[in-house]
Parts: C-alpha cells; structure tokens; sequence
C-alpha cells in the first residue's frame, strides 16, 4: 500500500483459506441456479422455518426448490416475460423469499419495499419501477394502496401472501397464495433465463432519511458477488440455525439470507416482540441485526443486572471490569486498536492481560456461560452487526462475555457489503477489511485529492458488487459514480496502514457550528448512549453556537439520578414537559463528563444544553426500519425543544 489512503483486497493467506473451505459458487449465472444445487446437497433438511403468524410454514430444501419451480411456472402463466419487473411488498417469511426467487426462474425482477411504508411511497415505487404485477402481503394492503384505473389498467394481475382475495372483483386477476401454487403445479417451468449474470436481480428502494426513495438496481451478478466472498468472515456449517428478524427486503438480511440458505443453513424468521422468546427457543448459532438490537440487549442485561441483590451485583460487575480489562490488554497486544501502537506498549499489554488472565478465566468458566445463555440462547457462534456504527461499549461488552461480535459495513448500493471484520481480524471500533476484489480510498470531499493513511476524509468503493446507477436517474448517478467506477459512500472515515476502514460520520450529517468548527455527531451520541441514563440521542446545533442533545431518557434511571441529587423527575410518560432546569443543567454535566472523556475530545464536543423528548420509533417514523434516525424528521417533531435549548421559543 502506498502512502495515499487506497486500498485494494490484498488477498491475504488468511482470507484465501477462509474462502477455500468454503463452496464455490462460481459457475452459477443467476441466483436461481442456487436452489437446484441445495436441493442436491441438503434435500430433506429444513430451509425455512416461520413459526408465527396466521400460517405458521416450514420447508425444507427440496420442498423449497420446488415451491421456486411452482412459483415461476404461475408467474409465466400470468404474463411475467423476460425482463419484466415485478413490485413486492410484503414482510418476512418463506413465501416472501419464494415469491422473490420464483420472479428471478421467471427471468424477471422485483422491486421491494416493507408492507409497512406509507401508500403514497409505495405507489411512488410502483410507477416509478414500471411493475406489470403487484405481490402483497394481504388484501388489506392492497385496499390502502387505494391504486386508480390507469394503474390497474397497467398491472397484469395481483397475488396476496396471505388470506384470501377480496370478494369484490377487479379488473385484473387477484390470487391468494393456495391458488397462486396450485396454478403453477399444473403449468409447465418456464425455459431457463438468459442474458447472463450482468442482468436485472432486484430493484432495492433507499428508505433513506430525507426525500424520496431512489431504485437501486442491483444485478445477479452484484448478489454473486456476495455469495462467494462473505465466507472470508463467517464459516456456518450445514444444519447451523439463523434468526431473521431484520426486515427481508433490505440489502443487508436479504444478502445475509442467501448467503447463510447456501451454506445449508436453517433460517427462522422472527419479530421484534417474539426475539427474546425465539433467542432461547431456536438458540441459533447466527444472529445479524444492526446496532440498536445490540444495544437493546446490553441495556437487558444491565435492567436484569440492576434487580438483583447488592452482594451479586458486585461479583457481576468486578467480573465484567476483568473481563473487559483482560479484552482491552490482549488487543492492544495483538495489535487490534486503532491506536499505533510501539513494540513496548505491547508487551506491557500482554504482561497485564497475563496477570487479569485468572479472573477472566474464572468468570468465563463461572459466569458468562450463563449470561450467554439468557441473552442469546447459549449457542451464538457469530453475532453480525452492520447497518450502521456500533458504539464501542456494546462491542466490548459482547466481547468481554465471550461472544464474537463482527462488523460489516456497506449500502444498498453495494449490495450491500464492502468490508467487514474477520475473526482473526476483529480490531474493535473499525469497518474492517475490504471484501475479495473491492477496492476503497479516502479522498478530500471538497476536491476528490485522494488522501494520505490516516488522514480522514470521503470513503470512495469499487468492485463487482456496485450498482451501475440509480434507476431512471442519471443525474444522481452522476453525482455518486465517477468515471473509474469509483461510487461515493457519503460516508466520512479514514483507512490504516494494513487496510482496515475506520468510519468517523456521515458527510451530510455533519454539524457546522456558527464558529465554522465541523461536528460529527455519530461517536458523540455513540459515547452518549453508554450512558445509564440515556436510551436515545441526536445532536443538534447546525449554525448555532454550541451543541445541543435531544435525549431520550431511560425513565428508572433518571429517576433515581434525580432523587440522589434531590431534583423532581418529569413525567415518564411525557419527558419534555416542564422538565426541572435544574435537572436539565445536571443532566447536561453528566453527559459533557461522557464526552470530555473521549480519546481526542475537543472544547467545542460539548453541550450547551439538553432537552428531554419522548421516543424514536419505526411506528412513528422517526426510525427506517434498519433502525436509523431520520434526523429531519426528528428536527421536526422536536423543534419546539430545539428552540427552547437555544433560547429562541
């Protein structure tokens, strides 16, 4: 690597024997060569597993090639061609996936979104990706999509996932799902498609956070890519058990997903009311899932932690500061920070990790066996998180109870992986290496120089898993795609000497105070939510002389903070109002403690103040359903706080 900050899959020994173990894919032409192969290999073991909802289903391999073969026999019936695209709105479960697998035997594409989106995206999507059939998740959708007699006019039929068509008839065939595969059980499978890999996978619209959602067409050849290389970082065997419970029509779990089905792995879908009983019921191996659900559980544990007696409170507690203390030492030792760090500080690292090494030893022999088995079921093997920055206490916390939490990092764009953490690679706090032929450099976002290592700036990506352009969009294919195929992340990082990203925000994210000082708000409220009094925060303070936070409270907390300093407690129920300034001024002291703190703290990471506000959520939208914030509309509903926190309401 030379001194500008451009990295290039090196190829290392390490990841070449990870990928020699593991199949290889390369002559398949399309993702719908994939089943035939497991059907051969895993036959009569179980696929797919959906214990909840109306039609609980399981199926295994062979049942689940041939619900493919019915599926895309019923699809070229109903006039699906070639080329054709087809809109998919629906959530989880194994007629989702044959519904999706069924359209690419067909030769067609989807275009998918959650059934949960507003009507209005959703008929956006429709027009936007020229869909000729509609597949969704029940009649109850398609009655608040409310579609109008031209968009009728241009869809060649309907087919509902679950329950029955509705009694009213339409204009065009409206299938349930029984009908749907018994039409397909007696019409012949369609010829194999053509056009090789470079063709028309899926069409993945942005949830985004701001405006409308763009298409992301994605080729099989983008999803192949994937296929055959995030073995580098996790190695399931067959019959291994997955948990599902991000939603299917995202990059992330949908590659996740074909990835892990080919390694003959069981997949169980589940949801976010039925995880934790699902965790000790499956008991899975695998779980990918992104920041907030790690977070979720760290703060379970802490809940649990904090009902237990005194005299157990403190063994857990000394037990976990060991266990972390060992951690820490051992990677500074190896050479698993983002520090650089000298030959000497190494040794005297592994001579304190040597003299901890009893107590961990003790407590992981004792204790974490247990802690493992009531957070994840006891049998979590690798544990992926991706879809956005893992804060550095959830990551250590998982470590230090022994249980190996890996990083990925990518967007919809790039299907989505670039780079991801390798087990014997797993340096905390970074993005990891880039995957098999990929390529990363670090430029000036202002004039595209590219930069030295170490030095940050915009995270640029190349390799066979970005998209070609955005879908009927040149313009913003233009502002993202240069020439050299080098795509624009929009995300803001740096890469260290052996290659391995460290991301430092978002590049729209950033805050500019009035002193012109630029802030990226995701490690501050990354360091803010290790606190016990926070659940949630977003930074404020664009163009205003100081920060501000928007916290969301964990209620217990705060209450007992307020006691202890004999403040009164706003109303769990409604946080921001009339909230004691008092305990806003010691709120704001704690969290500025947090934050002074952080290795290389400046003077301007601090807050002027804070202000308390009730919760983001996916129900009130001010999540996506990878659980990011959608900072506008956060901005929005709280900008009567925000004005407050700056004296101007």
């Amino acid at each position: 690597m030379n001194a500008r900050a451009e990295i290039h899959w090196s190829g290392s020994a390490q990841d070449r024997l990870a990928l020699a173990s593991r199949r290889d894919w390369s002559q398949l032409k399309g993702l719908e060569g994939l089943w035939p192969e497991l059907e051969r290999l895993y036959g009569s073991q179980v696929a797919l597993d959906a214990p909840h909802g109306r039609h609980p289903e399981t199926l295994r391999f062979d049942e689940l090639r041939q619900a493919i073969d019915r599926a895309a026999a019923a699809f070229a019936d109903l006039g699906v061609a070639s080329g054709d695209v087809v809109a998919l709105f629906a959530e989880n479960g194994p007629r989702w996936l044959v519904a999706d697998q069924g359209l690419m035997r067909a030769g067609a594409a989807d275009a998918v979104r959650g059934s949960a989106a507003p009507a209005e995206e959703l008929r956006y999507i429709l027009e936007d990706a020229g869909a000729v059939g509609l597949v969704l998740e029940s009649a109850a959708l398609l009655e608040r999509l409310a579609l109008d007699g031209p968009t009728l006019a241009r869809l060649r039929f309907v087919l509902l996932l679950e329950g029955e068509a509705p009694t009213e008839p339409l204009s065009l065939p409206c299938l349930s799902w029984e009908v749907f595969l018994t039409l397909g059980a007696s019409r012949p499978l369609p010829p194999s498609p053509t056009g090789g890999p470079e063709r028309l996978a899926t069409l993945l619209y942005t949830s985004g956070t701001t405006g409308q959602p763009k298409g992301v067409p994605l080729s099989h050849a983008n999803l192949l890519h994937q296929l055959r290389t995030l073995g580098v970082a996790v190695s399931p065997s067959p019959g291994d058990h997955a948990l599902s419970v991000l939603p299917i029509w995202h990059a992330y779990e949908r590659t996740a997903e074909y990835f892990l089905l080919s390694c003959g792995c069981r997949q169980t879908y589940t949801t976010l009311k039925q995880l934790r009983s699902d965790l000790q019921r499956v008991r899975p191996q695998y779980l990918i899932s992104v920041p907030r659900l790690w977070e979720a559980l760290l703060s379970g544990f802490e809940d649990a932690l904090a009902a237990m007696p005194p005299s157990r409170q403190r063994l857990l507690r000394k037990a976990l500061a060991a266990s972390r203390a060992f951690h820490r030492r051992k990677r500074v030792a190896l050479d698993l920070t983002l520090n650089q760090e000298t030959p000497a500080d190494r040794l005297l690292a592994a001579a304190g990790a040597l003299l901890i090494w009893p107590l961990h030893a003790t407590a992981g022999a004792l204790l974490w066996p247990k802690v493992r088995g009531q957070l994840v079921g006891g049998r979590l093997r690798t544990a992926i998180s991706g879809g956005g920055a893992l804060a550095i206490h959830v990551d250590g916390f998982f470590e230090a109870v022994g249980i190996e939490l890996l990083v990925g990092y990518g967007l919809t764009e790039t299907s989505p992986v670039l780079a991801c953490r390798r087990p014997w690679s797993n340096r905390r706090g970074s993005a990891g290496l880039p995957l098999p032929d990929t390529g990363l450099k670090v430029v000036d976002p202002a004039t595209r120089t590219p930069l030295a290592v170490g030095e940050r700036g915009l995270v640029l990506a190349k390799g066979p898993q970005v998209m070609a352009g955005y879908h009927h969009k040149p313009e913003a294919t233009a502002k993202v795609l240069d020439r050299e195929g080098w795509f624009d992340t929009g995300d803001l990082g740096l890469l260290l000497a052996d290659g391995t990203l460290v991301l430092t925000g978002r590049a729209k994210d950033t805050i500019v105070l009035s002193s012109g000082e630029n802030i990226e708000p995701g490690p501050l409220e990354e360091a803010l939510v290790a606190s016990p009094l926070v659940e949630q925060v977003m930074l404020v303070g664009q163009d205003r002389k100081q920060l501000g936070a928007l916290v969301v409270p964990k209620a217990e907390a705060l209450q007992a903070f307020a006691a202890e300093a004999n403040l009164p407690c706003p109303d769990p129920g409604d946080p921001g109002a009339g909230a004691d300034p008092a305990l806003l001024r010691a709120l704001a002291r704690e969290c500025n403690r947090l934050l002074a703190a952080r290795p290389g703290s400046r003077p301007d990471e601090r807050l002027g103040g804070v202000a308390l506000v009730e919760p983001f959520s996916i129900d009130n939208g001010l999540l996506t359903q990878t659980l990011k914030q959608r900072r506008d509309r956060i901005a929005e509903r709280d900008r009567a706080a925000i004005a407050a926190l700056y004296g101007e309401g």
